[in-house]
């Protein structure tokens, strides 16, 4: 298995190659067969090296070949499968797969079919590379490839002027955290003078006790996390990048690319431990992101830009999880989130699919009836993500929760008020959508249909997934057994050992939990209240809003706030460096030289007459000249 290794990312760059070359020659069938089929096959290659590695417990190590190669420094195009990336693998293929066979159904009248795919399986690939990279560099190639390709899928309708801007949006803000993290790169090299996780991780703790600059070192890796994984302040590209076709929000930004700031802290999780005062701000700022992005989503009308909030607050969790030390814990939420998010996503983009296109929810309304497979599968997945036994986000969240409250009371309070406005936006969400009466369009009520097979599928396997997986983390209180933190362990071994075990009694834990599902559970009912009991509507656009709810609507302005603060002034210093330092300094000194030089040579030509006497007198001139300055000269030096 250890030779075959390198065909899991290879397989999607075959498929970005041939759809890309055969986009406009391919039939539809053929190039979502290609695009499909191998990635399922990568899938299937990475089921096969996950047994294998949970059965020898040996991780799979493969050196293409040497790089690049400077005096005693190298760096080798060399992956790396252990029990980290393994995971990765299978979510980022499996995942992977099911969007595409999503994909055949929801673009299937989009005249770029075919590079759409191409652009998918790049994607896959990119992604592929940056879990399975056994060093920074390689790591940083595929993390620089899934940017890319997010711009090219978020502006993939690029004749929509805004969502070509949402694309740029989220390329520029995502190079701001790349350049922190390339900068962690090279103080990572002149510290340990390689970018390999072998050389690097087990002399990390002798590097830091000698000096090494470890806060800082992680401080610059983790501001690369807050741009790819969107968190405060450069979170506002993700809910932009809803522009994108619905399975690109899945893909992208639910199930994998938004997760890679999370799973490079774990890849990294021995320097994060080394330097206490970065975990308290990765803690603090996730924290932070989790709630501001819960109390945005409270308001919001897109059913895609709530699920967009939903994103940022679980990835806000996820930090929180980092932060306080609990990467088993993040990790669990990694996986989760990737299927009941994956399901929300794609379920919304079946009720566009029915709704003719519309996002609105306050213009939906009674769907449950019209598509039945989509509204129970979305249910599971709202469910799950609201942290309701049994569902995966329960438990998942819940071990998350008891970190938090181990670290710090104040964190686990506002972590688990987070959690209950999870259930109230979400269900809110379920209620706008799915119950009450149809406040569509005439049109849109006629045209009301539940999606096809290959869209339907791919919602009916994640929801399975959503309600089950949680199966895989089961606490020993509730008489489970924590398979996924048994098959990390070996890890976040030096971690766990360095940050010691944080027991819970039985009591606190019970309290705990109870607390987070019944706060989940009152949000619930009271979302049902408000939304099918009463049946209130949120008011339109046009119409006056409550201060605070007008303020969330609006995303507290911060768009507006970072166009004022940083925008307009760095376009005010562009046109002042423009127009007065190089219009009228550098081209005008430049220009100047040359102007000046023209009018010289037109005076000057105004000397050459080609009158025979003039040439004479000036000669005089010139020898008279001569003399006098000799005779001057003489005098002045007496002799």
């Amino acid at each position: 298995m250890d030779n075959l290794i390198w065909l899991i990312p290879v397989l999607p760059l075959a498929g970005f190659v041939i759809n890309g070359l055969g986009r406009n020659t391919l039939s539809k069938g053929i190039i979502g067969a290609i695009g499909s089929l191998l990635v399922l096959v990568a899938f299937g290659l990475s089921v096969a090296t996950f047994f294998q590695i949970k059965n020898s417990g040996v991780p799979v190590d493969v050196n293409l070949f040497d790089w690049i190669s400077v005096g005693n420094f190298h760096i080798p195009f060399a992956f790396l499968v252990d029990q980290l990336s393994s995971i990765m693998l299978l979510i980022i293929t499996g995942v992977g797969f099911l969007i595409h066979l999503y994909s055949i159904g929801y673009m299937h009248d989009d005249a770029g079919f075919g590079k759409f795919f191409a652009y998918l399986n790049l994607f896959v690939f990119f992604m592929l590379l940056l879990v399975m990279g056994s060093n920074y560099v390689v790591m940083f190639i595929g993390w620089e490839g899934v940017g890319l390709c997010s711009y090219l899928l978020i502006g993939f309708w690029y004749s929509n002027p805004s969502y070509a801007d949402a694309a740029k949006k989220a390329f520029i803000m995502n190079r701001i955290g790349d350049l922190g993290f390339l900068l962690g790169i090279f103080l990572l090299v002149n510290t340990f003078g390689s970018t390999n996780f072998a050389d690097i991780f087990p002399k990390a703790p002798e590097a830091v006790a000698a000096g090494a600059p470890i806060v800082l070192i992680t401080l610059l890796l983790f501001v690369g996390a807050v741009g790819k994984s969107a968190q405060l302040p450069l979170f506002t590209w993700l809910p932009d990048a809803m522009a994108g076709p619905t399975p690109v929000s899945a893909l992208i930004h639910a199930a994998t690319m938004v997760t890679a700031g999370i799973y490079m802290i774990a890849r990294s999780n021995i320097l994060f431990t080394l330097a206490p005062t970065t975990m308290e701000v990765i803690a603090i700022i996730g924290l932070a992101t989790a709630a501001f992005a819960a109390l945005i989503a409270l308001t919001q009308t897109d059913i895609k830009k709530v699920l967009a909030y939903s994103t940022v607050s679980q990835l806000g969790y996820m930090f929180l999880g980092l932060g306080v030390g609990a990467y088993t814990g993040a990790f669990f939420h990694v996986l989760t989130h990737a299927f009941f998010k994956a399901l929300l996503f794609l379920g919304a983009g079946s009720v566009i699919h029915a709704m003719s296109g519309e996002q609105d929810m306050r213009k939906m309304g009674g769907l449950k009836g019209k598509i039945k497979i989509t509204f129970i599968t979305m249910l599971v997945g709202t469910i799950a993500i609201a942290g309701i036994p049994p569902f995966s986000g329960f438990f998942s969240k819940d071990e998350i929760l008891a970190a938090a409250f181990a670290h710090s009371t104040t964190f686990y309070v506002v972590g688990v008020i987070t959690a209950g406005l999870t259930s109230f936006y979400m269900f809110r969400m379920m209620y706008l959508t799915f119950w009450g009466k149809f406040r569509g369009t005439y049109e849109q009520e006629h045209h009301l249909h539940e999606s096809p097979a290959n869209m339907t599928i791919p919602l009916i396997v994640l929801a399975i997934l959503s309600a089950i997986a949680g199966m895989i983390g089961v606490p020993a209180i509730l008489g489970g057994h924590h398979e996924l933190g048994a098959y990390l362990a070996p890890v976040f071994e030096a971690s766990n050992k360095l940050l010691g075990e944080h027991e819970l009694s039985h009591s606190t834990e019970w309290v705990l939990m109870g607390t987070s599902v019944l706060l989940a559970l009152i949000a619930m009912g009271f979302a049902y209240s408000k939304y099918v009991s009463k049946g209130h509507v949120p008011v339109s656009d046009e119409q006056e809003r409550p201060a605070l709810a007008n303020l969330s609507y609006h995303k507290f302005y911060i768009d507006e706030l970072y166009d004022k603060v940083i925008r307009k002034p760095l376009d005010a210093i562009s046109v002042f460096f423009y127009k007065v330092v190089e219009q009228l300094g550098i081209d005008g000194f430049v220009n100047g030289l040359g102007k000046s030089t023209l009018e010289t040579s037109k005076g000057l030509r105004l000397l050459q007459t080609g009158n025979v006497g003039f040439y004479i007198f000036m000669m005089v001139v010139g020898i008279i000249a001569i003399l006098v300055y000799s005779l001057i000269k003489i005098n002045a030096l007496g002799v």
